[in-house]
C-alpha cells in the first residue's frame, strides 16, 4: 500500500513555498504521490452541500490553486513522486482542452501523473459552466471516453452523447502508453457502478470502515459484471480526517487520529487490497506541523511493513 499526501492547495496555508516544499519533502520521506483537488467557485452565502443543509463553504476552500497547473510546477521541482489529481470535476472541463493540458503534464512528468475525475456536487459551479448539473454523471462517463479517444493514435475521432471530436490530429500524446490511469471518485451506488464500468480505479473518501468496504466491495463487484477484472482496478483512498499529534478518543474517525492511530487503520485496509492511501488534513495545523505528522506516520507505517 502507498501513501499520498494532498498538498496545500487550499486553506489558510496555501501559498506557492508551502506546496513546493510539501512536495519534495513528501519526495524525501518516501511518500508514493502527491495530489491537488478542484474548487473552481467559492460562493457568497449558503451552499448546499452534503451532507446537512444549506450553509457557508467551509472557509478552507476560500482560497484554492488551479491544480493541474499546481501539478506542472510540482512536477519541476521533483524527480520522482507521482502526481494526481483527486479529483477534478470533470463536466466542467472540455475533454479535449483537458486531455491536451494532461499529456503535456505526463511529458514534462515523464509519465507521472494519475487522474482522479468525479462528477462534483456544487450547483453554482455547474452554473458558472453553463452545464446542466442534472446531466453531470451521464457527462461524466461521456467525458472519460472522449478523453481516451482524445489520447488514442491519430488521427482520432468521437461522436458521444454530449462530446464531439472531428477527425483530427490531437498532440502530444501522454508519455504513458495509452494515457495516464482514470480514477473516478464516487459515493452514491449509481455512481460508483458507473466508475466500475468506465474507470481504471476507485478514489472513495474515508468513512468508517464498514462504509469503505461496503464501497470497495461493490466497486468490485459492479466491475466483475461489466466483464472487468477487478484485480486490475486500483483503489485509492482519500482520507479527509484530521491528523493530530496526540491520541484521539474512540469517537475518532476512521483513518484519523494520532500516527500510531491512523497506521492501526491502515493496518486494517489490508484485507480489501487498498493500493493507495492519501491524507488531507483539513484542520490545517501549521506546516511544520503537518510535515511532522505526516513523517511519523510514514516512519510509523514502514516499521509496521504497511506499504
Amino acid at each position: 500500500m502507498e501513501l499520498g499526501i494532498d498538498l496545500l492547495t487550499s486553506g489558510p496555508h496555501a501559498c506557492v513555498d508551502a506546496i513546493v516544499r510539501m512536495a519534495r519533502e513528501a519526495e524525501m520521506m518516501g511518500y508514493g504521490a502527491v495530489w491537488t483537488h478542484e474548487r473552481v467557485l467559492y460562493p457568497a452565502g449558503d451552499v448546499a452541500q452534503p451532507p446537512g443543509p444549506p450553509r457557508p463553504l467551509p472557509m478552507y476552500y476560500r482560497t484554492t490553486y488551479e491544480p493541474v497547473d499546481t501539478l506542472a510546477f510540482v512536477a519541476a521541482r521533483t524527480s520522482g513522486i507521482k502526481l494526481g489529481t483527486s479529483v477534478l470535476t470533470a463536466p466542467l472541463h472540455n475533454p479535449i482542452l483537458l486531455a491536451r493540458r494532461l499529456a503535456t503534464l505526463d511529458q514534462f512528468s515523464r509519465g507521472r501523473l494519475i487522474v482522479g475525475l468525479g462528477q462534483g456536487w456544487m450547483r453554482q459551479e455547474y452554473a458558472a459552466a453553463k452545464v446542466p448539473f442534472q446531466q453531470r454523471g451521464a457527462r461524466l462517463q461521456d467525458f472519460v471516453s472522449a478523453l481516451r479517444a482524445a489520447w488514442a493514435e491519430d488521427p482520432v475521432s468521437y461522436d458521444g452523447r454530449y462530446y464531439q471530436i472531428p477527425h483530427s490530429h490531437i498532440d502530444p500524446k501522454p508519455h504513458q502508453a495509452g494515457g495516464p490511469r482514470i480514477l473516478v471518485g464516487a459515493a452514491a451506488t449509481a455512481a460508483i457502478d458507473r466508475a466500475a464500468r468506465i474507470a481504471d480505479g476507485f478514489n472513495p473518501t474515508s468513512m468508517s470502515l464498514e462504509r469503505l468496504t461496503a464501497a470497495i466491495d461493490r466497486f468490485r463487484t459492479s466491475a466483475a459484471r461489466a466483464g472487468r477484472d477487478p484485480a486490475r482496478l486500483s483503489i485509492v483512498v482519500r482520507a479527509a480526517t484530521p491528523l493530530t499529534p496526540a491520541a484521539l478518543g474512540p469517537e475518532r474517525p476512521f483513518l484519523g487520529g494520532s500516527p500510531a492511530q491512523v497506521v492501526e487503520d491502515l493496518r486494517r485496509l489490508e484485507h480489501l487490497a487498498v493500493d493507495h492511501v492519501l491524507f488531507t488534513n483539513v484542520r490545517q495545523p501549521p506546516l511544520d506541523e503537518q510535515l511532522s505528522l505526516l513523517d511519523h506516520i510514514k516512519t510509523a507505517a514502514d516499521r509496521a511493513t504497511v506499504g
